[in-house]
């Protein structure tokens, strides 16, 4: 049933990844410092009261009202953003497989990652056509890079 693993307290694995980093472990690189990274907070901090209107965004904003309960930090009130909530200056900006991104538009462009397949994982930008995405792609098998976006723009009669 769809919520009895729930129910018992065992997760199961998740099973919509046709694909995962360990089955392409094979011929792209691992990142070479294996640090664990801790997020401090996982949750959005979302603005005050933004649930209450549709024209609101959501997205945080301080609040500087005279007698805003945010602002004064009131027990049970909306958290506030600050500097202690901060990532670990060692795993800052780093993708869940420990890698770095770098955003590649061009071919020429993965040189730069030469010496690099450890530390930084290619992202190809979002504007690149079809034929010049598989040239990236196959220049950073090369390479031995990972690349995050690989399969995207991929037509099904190329990869049979």
């Amino acid at each position: 049933d769809l919520f009895g693993s729930r129910a018992q307290g065992t997760h199961a694995a998740p099973t919509h990844f046709a694909y995962t980093a360990s089955n392409l472990s094979l011929t792209m690189a691992s990142p070479a410092d294996k640090r664990k990274i801790v997020k401090k907070r996982m949750k959005k901090f979302p603005r005050f009261q933004a649930d209450r209107f549709k024209r609101m965004n959501p997205a945080w904003r301080k609040p500087r009202g005279i007698d805003g309960r945010v602002r004064r930090r009131f027990k049970g009130s909306t958290l506030m953003p600050s500097i202690g909530y901060g990532s670990d200056k060692k795993t800052r900006f780093r993708l869940k497989n420990g890698f770095y991104k770098f955003l590649v538009r061009s071919p020429a462009d993965l040189e730069m990652l030469l010496m690099h397949n450890e530390k930084y994982a290619v992202e190809i930008a979002h504007n690149i056509g079809a034929k010049k995405r598989k040239e990236i792609v196959e220049r950073a098998d090369q390479l031995r890079l990972y690349v995050t976006n690989r399969f995207a723009r991929l037509r099904a009669e190329e990869n049979e």
